[in-house]
């Protein structure tokens, strides 16, 4: 959680490729011939970055700023990349304090509850109230801040929300056409659940030995007839999956360990697996369905294609909105 937390309502920050391949694990290439580099970054950040119609944006919005598509990414921002990254995210904010001033000269209404309703699903990622005190403190934030923050993103969503729906809307035929434009093979598929008996890293022979007579004692539970998604919310140590009853839900090959994977895919539907080794410990898998490879029916996925043209529609029109309010607007960028 960062001052600027509302930041992320905003599209994604157009700093340069580096947010996009380094979430895939990639070294950022570098850039286009053609593309003109970015203007220097002053080593020394003055402490106030941009005006906008006056506003200040200051040193430390810009570095909270940063902070955050570092956390999202990642990994530091790559230092060949200072100037390129500083600007996009300067540029970013720039847009959004337009989006906030124009939320204010609207009168975009928050209701209280909203407010209310959004600050506590951010006190949920905190496992008691201390620790999302202790959070607020170290960013030198009150309670009221973080609610300014928060009612602030929420005028912009309204304003974003009340300019560009009908220009964000996708029609039938837009979603025919991506369906028909791309692949939606699906691979062969196994549902699953486990229960998971821990092995830490290192663990001496004893430790090993250990792990492996309580799983067998688990196993010997489930061929008992006793019921596996309570006996995995009892005594799986998956965090992941024993609130589920150990389900993983449908995976497919490639995405387990090599020999959690071959016991899954060679298990028939509502058949249970012996004790199955990996580097995290002791599974007992149970295969719940199985999928053979397939193409996916445009009706399993219409809607998801739906959301994501709505989504990439809903960006480039609100770049579209900023760039019209960025004309009128003054704006110095000071560094």
């Amino acid at each position: 959680m960062t001052r600027m937390l509302s930041f992320v309502i905003v599209s994604a920050v157009a700093a340069c490729s580096w947010s996009t391949v380094a979430a895939a694990g990639q070294t950022p290439p570098a850039p286009a011939a053609a593309e003109a580099p970015a203007r220097p970054v002053p080593a020394e950040l003055p402490a106030v970055v941009a005006r906008v119609n006056g506003e200040a944006i200051s040193k430390g919005d810009l570095e909270g700023a940063i902070a955050q598509l570092e956390s999202r990414v990642g990994r530091p921002m790559p230092t060949d990349q200072r100037d390129r990254v500083i600007r996009g995210v300067l540029d970013q904010l720039i847009g959004y304090r337009l989006l906030q001033q124009e939320s204010v000269t609207r009168s975009i209404a928050v209701p209280d509850a909203d407010i209310d309703a959004r600050v506590a699903e951010l006190r949920k990622d905190f496992p008691t109230d201390q620790a999302f005190q202790e959070a607020l403190q170290q960013q030198n934030m009150t309670a009221a801040q973080l609610r300014d923050d928060v009612r602030k993103g929420l005028q912009v969503n309204g304003l974003i929300d009340a300019e560009l729906a009908a220009k964000s809307a996708v029609t039938p035929e837009q979603v025919n056409q991506f369906y028909a434009s791309n692949s939606f093979q699906q691979g062969e598929r196994v549902h699953a659940s486990h229960i998971l008996v821990l092995v830490q890293e290192g663990a001496d022979a004893p430790a090993k030995e250990q792990a492996r007579a309580k799983a067998a004692g688990i196993l010997t539970d489930v061929k008992a007839g006793k019921d596996f998604a309570e006996l995995a919310r009892q005594n799986s140590q998956d965090p992941g999956s024993a609130p589920n009853g150990g389900d993983l839900g449908f995976f497919e090959r490639g995405q387990m360990v090599g020999p959690f994977e071959e016991a899954a895919f060679s298990l028939m539907p509502g058949a249970t697996s012996e004790l199955v080794e990996t580097r995290f410990g002791f599974h007992i898998i149970r295969v719940i369905e199985k999928q053979t490879a397939r193409t996916i029916p445009i009706e399993e996925v219409r809607e998801r294609i739906e959301s994501y043209l709505k989504d990439q529609n809903r960006e480039q029109q609100t770049q579209a909105f900023v760039d019209a309010l960025r004309v009128k607007a003054k704006v110095e960028i000071l560094i």
